[in-house]
């Protein structure tokens, strides 16, 4: 590490955490939420409004009246104030989330779900002016982005395990593309559950899942407009509409539109995003709706910021380049990406009774790019660069119309049916179900314009420019995914201190793949009831502290060989890999504010290249003859924690912490043994807070609020051998809001922050190209974003 303050930080914040949480176990436990606290809210949908006019279950005395899994509860609704006026969007700075979203097993109170999940709650969006739904990572300290050419296309990983194109992602419940952007506009939180979830979702990698929530219709009618700029200066405009028509509101819609243009943060770059989506409910009674959902977006970027690749031979010297400063361009003005997205959703819920409901839902996405990028590689010290070392900052560019994946369509669904049922004095909650998703991948057929040399440059000098847009043409489907999951599960809460929760899936996957567009789709991989567990126990001492501990095992689809004449075994899958977690944790809640800590170990398969020892099987090319296979374990060990809510009545704080120590084991090759993965942090921490002052200092300063964000990052492997680190890095993160009435009906809030304030040079994202090393750019490294403005005037009519 660079120097003594990173250490600081995230110590002190771990320091912080938990000698809050000890003082507050010392506490009584609050009263219910909804009852004694006046800045309570609720979800006030018919269905939950008839919902609270129900009686209680028989036994209620001695049976707790937590709803069933899939009880139309309102809890995809927004929140509305009980007491008091209307506050503009985002201004009461809610950053606790008490209720998460677990698939089959629906909607739980935070302390009854033995997992860690974190979450980025809707005002820390609105507040923080986030404008993608990949910036939300950075307050999640388990969470790190693998830029795929773009900030705004990265895919996910938590806990040091790379998420899976589409099998980790969710919306509502449902598989989407994690590769394609979102505009941040269009939902309403993010919670990504950190751990194994194969049990409740089917097979996927051990990443966890990373479920975002869309914004639906609202009670209260609600027309809001917001304006704003992002320096150097792209304008934006989002209009947001809701409410409710007809007899007891029986019709809810939400239409929601975007527009921002501009240059984005570079001279000589352009940012376009465009966005239409309509939400609607319609409850044909109170025990039944369907919710609608259609959207559009369009998002292109032109002269951003290139990744580097780094060859197998290294970079020349010993250490990685400093990252440039991103606010020079260092791509060609016609290089970047366009990309749009359509998504449709449908569900119908129903509740038979107070013990029994019924869920169904399907989804499908269309996902289509089109990438104009340059493919820059860190010059190795050796005669491709004369000589030159990417150590000082030298590369090579070539620009090549690529012929990879350019459209992803999926069609995914969820069919789950919940109850209530008791055996004496044990109350089981029991979810019967399936879930899963297919997937088609299509390729252009090949280039229409040569590969372009453009030159060694160096990364600290001026910028290039040069070169054209290169095209291609045609389009084939080169490969297609079917996975489904049957599941069952039951929570037995056998007295209020001790519950014990089991889950059980069984995944069927088939897997097919063309080598190009002149060869028939051919089987690759198929399972058939692959087995994935959970069991955990819970022990509730008071009923705001929650103890668990939780063991699982996953399943996943084998990797898929790229293709190629240098490997025996190209466009093949390896079999199923199997994953596993012990995870240990508690849960501690306090009136607005809530602290949870968990330990874990996980391992994993790990795929790579190695030699292969009869080369003369399946290698057309008989020089680097290589097999793809299992050659180690990912094994990771790591302790994880966070805090969220009013720590005061006006200082609001979302801040955590992961230490992690990712290691490949039983490596078959002994030069990678016991080494770090490619791009897991050994520590992570984020610190938000948020401070509002009091009504006491008078009605203008009382509309004033202070927000500012540390983030630090540690340093990271940057390629297999772990001969090159990305160094550690902290940025900071400040802004200011002001919210006013125009008149009494007209809540309005004028909202300035600035991202990394000091204008910190940092890699952001560094991840493996080939897992061995040994052909071609074996990782690809990002630099961060430098400085940037963000002024946004928000008005509720």
């Amino acid at each position: 590490m660079h120097d003594r303050f990173p250490r600081l930080f995230a110590s002190g914040t771990f320091g912080a955490l938990l000698l809050t949480s000890s003082a507050l176990a010392a506490t009584p436990a609050s009263a219910p939420y909804g009852t004694a606290d006046k800045r309570a809210v609720v979800k006030a949908t018919p269905a939950r409004k008839a919902a609270l006019k129900a009686p209680a279950a028989v036994g209620a005395t001695r049976r707790t009246s937590t709803p069933i899994a899939g009880i139309l509860d309102g809890s995809n609704g927004e929140t509305i104030n009980v007491h008091g006026h209307h506050a503009a969007d985002g201004t009461a700075a809610k950053y606790m989330n008490k209720v998460v979203y677990l698939g089959p097993l629906g909607n739980r109170d935070t302390l009854d779900t033995p997992y860690s999940v974190m979450g980025v709650t809707h005002d820390v969006v609105v507040n923080q002016q986030i404008r993608s739904i990949n910036d939300m990572a950075q307050y999640l300290p388990s969470v790190q982005l693998e830029v795929r050419g773009d900030p705004n296309t990265s895919r996910p990983q938590s806990r040091g395990f790379e998420s899976d194109v589409v099998a980790n992602s969710r919306l509502d419940g449902l598989n989407v593309v994690s590769t394609t952007p979102y505009p941040a506009e269009w939902v309403d939180n993010l919670q990504v559950l950190n751990g194994l979830a194969g049990a409740m979702y089917g097979p996927e990698n051990p990443a966890g899942v990373f479920e975002y929530t869309l914004k639906r219709p609202t009670d209260r009618r609600t027309e809001r407009l917001s304006v704003g700029v992002d320096s150097i200066g792209t304008p934006t405009v989002n209009g947001d509409i809701s409410g409710r028509l007809g007899r007891n509101g029986w019709f809810g819609y939400r239409l929601n539109m975007l527009h921002a243009d501009g240059t984005a943060y570079t001279q000589g770059s352009s940012m376009r995003r465009e966005m239409v989506s309509g939400d609607f409910d319609f409850h044909l009674d109170d025990k039944t709706v369907i919710e609608i959902d259609a959207s559009h977006y369009t998002y292109d970027q032109r002269g951003g910021a290139p990744g580097f690749g780094i060859l197998a031979t290294g970079v020349g010297g010993d250490k990685l380049p400093e990252a440039p400063d991103l606010s020079k361009r260092l791509a060609p003005e016609w290089s970047g990406y366009h990309m749009e997205t359509n998504t449709f959703l449908g569900k119908i819920k129903h509740q038979f009774n107070e013990n029994w409901s019924f869920t169904l839902g399907g989804l499908y996405q269309d996902a289509a790019r089109q990438a104009f990028g340059v493919a820059d590689t860190l010059c190795d010290g050796g005669k491709t660069c004369g000589g030159l070392r990417g150590s000082d900052g030298w590369y090579s560019s070539k620009a090549t119309a690529t012929t990879t994946a350019n459209d992803f369509r999926v069609g995914s669904n969820m069919a789950y049916l919940n109850g209530r049922v008791y055996t004496g004095p044990i109350r089981h909650d029991l979810v019967i179900g399936t879930n899963g998703y297919m997937m088609g991948n299509y390729n252009p057929v090949a280039a229409s314009t040569a590969a372009q040399n453009l030159g060694i440059h160096n990364m600290y000098g001026a910028s290039q420019n040069g070169g054209t847009q290169p095209y291609y043409h045609g389009r084939y489907k080169s490969s297609s995914i079917m996975s489904q999951s049957f599941i069952v599960g039951d929570t037995l809460q056998l007295n209020k201190h001790w519950s014990i929760m089991g889950t059980l899936s069984w995944g069927w996957i088939h897997q097919r793949g063309a080598l190009n567009a002149k060869t028939a789709m051919r089987d690759t991989f198929e399972t058939s009831a692959a087995f994935s567990p959970t069991a955990s126990i819970m022990y509730k001492p008071t009923d705001n502290q929650t103890f668990y501990f939780t063991y699982g095992r996953s399943v996943e689809a084998g990797p898929v060989t790229p293709n190629s004449t240098s490997y025996t075994n190209t466009n093949i899958a390896l079999p199923a890999a199997h994953s596993e977690e012990y995870e240990v944790g508690y849960k501690l809640r306090y009136n607005t504010m809530q602290f949870n800590v968990a330990g874990f170990r996980m391992t994993s398969p790990y795929a790579m290249y190695v030699a292969a020892s009869n080369p003369n099987a399946g290698c057309a090319a008989m020089t680097n003859c290589q097999t793809y296979q299992y050659g180690g374990t990912q094994r990771n060990y790591g302790v994880e924690a966070q805090i969220s809510g009013e720590v005061l009545p006006n200082l609001s704080v979302l801040a955590g912490m992961t230490w992690l120590d990712a290691e490949l084991v039983n490596a078959a090759s002994r030069a990678l043994d016991r080494k770090e993965i490619v791009g897991a942090a050994p520590l992570q921490a984020n610190l938000l807070l948020d401070y509002r002052l009091p009504a006491s200092l008078g009605h203008f300063a009382s509309g004033w609020a202070f927000n500012a964000n540390v983030h630090y990052m540690g340093n990271r492997a940057a390629n297999v051998t772990n001969t090159l680190h990305t160094g550690s890095y902290t940025t900071l993160d400040l802004g200011t809001r002001y919210s006013f009435r125009a008149t009494e009906r007209l809540p309005m809030v004028l909202r300035f922050g600035v991202s990394n304030a000091t204008n910190e040079r940092y890699w952001a994202s560094v991840y493996t190209g080939a897992p061995s090393g040994t052909s071609g750019a074996a990782s690809s490294l990002y630099a961060g974003l430098p400085r940037v403005y963000h002024f946004t005037l928000s008005a509720e009519f």
